[in-house]
Order: structure tokens, then C-alpha cells, then sequence
């Protein structure tokens, strides 16, 4: 069993900046593999960035230079450092993890953190 944290949601002005953290616990030697998705209002969910214990990553068609992923293995922890965000950005962000990488075959889920971006 793995259980999922995300927090650091939010609302944030646009052109402002937020840090989402997800934390693993649980049966954390299971999961090399962590990842965010997002669901904007009135859309699916969608892969936005993966990232290993190794630090190799993977990144979905909205993922941009204004977003990094990062992972503290000590803490068990991903990141997602969002800057320069847009209206468009305001999603509920989730957080997943499994054994490997598989952009939408991810075994353990969060419950999701909302981000809002106001114009």
C-alpha cells in the first residue's frame, strides 16, 4: 500500500508562482516512478510530467519551461515548481506512482490539490 499527499495548491494571481509537493508513504520501496496530472474545469485528465528515483523524466504535451519536476528520494517527495502561471493553468493537480513510468497505467493516486490563477 502507498498513500499520496499533494498539498501547496492554491489561488495565485496570474504571473505569480507555486510549489506543489507530493509525499509517498506507505510501501514507499514499491514506487520508482512519480507523477503529476492535472484536470482543468470541464476536462479530462491529462499526464503532465514523470519523473524516477533516478531523476530520468517524462514530460506531457502541456508541460513548459516555466514548470520543473523534481524529486527529494531522502523525503520521498516530487515537486512541481510552477511559475509564471496562466488562467489557463487552474486545475486540480494530482499527484500518482507506481513501479515505472506508464502515463496513464500509474498505480496509486492522491486525491488531487487545487490550483487557481486568476486574471
Amino acid at each position: 500500500q502507498v498513500q499520496l499527499v499533494e498539498s501547496g495548491g492554491g489561488l495565485v494571481q496570474a504571473g505569480g508562482s507555486l510549489r506543489l509537493s507530493c509525499a509517498a508513504s506507505g510501501s514507499i520501496f514499491s514506487i520508482n516512478a512519480m507523477a503529476w496530472y492535472r484536470q482543468a474545469p470541464g476536462k479530462q485528465r491529462e499526464f503532465f510530467a514523470a519523473i524516477t528515483s533516478t531523476g530520468i523524466t517524462d514530460y506531457g504535451r502541456a508541460m513548459e519551461g516555466r514548470f520543473t519536476i523534481s524529486r527529494d528520494n531522502v523525503r520521498n517527495t516530487i515537486y512541481l515548481q510552477m511559475n509564471s502561471l496562466k488562467p489557463e493553468d487552474t486545475a486540480v493537480y494530482y499527484c500518482a506512482a507506481g513501479p515505472e513510468i506508464k502515463r496513464y497505467g500509474m498505480e496509486y493516486w492522491g486525491k488531487g490539490t487545487l490550483v487557481t490563477v486568476s486574471s
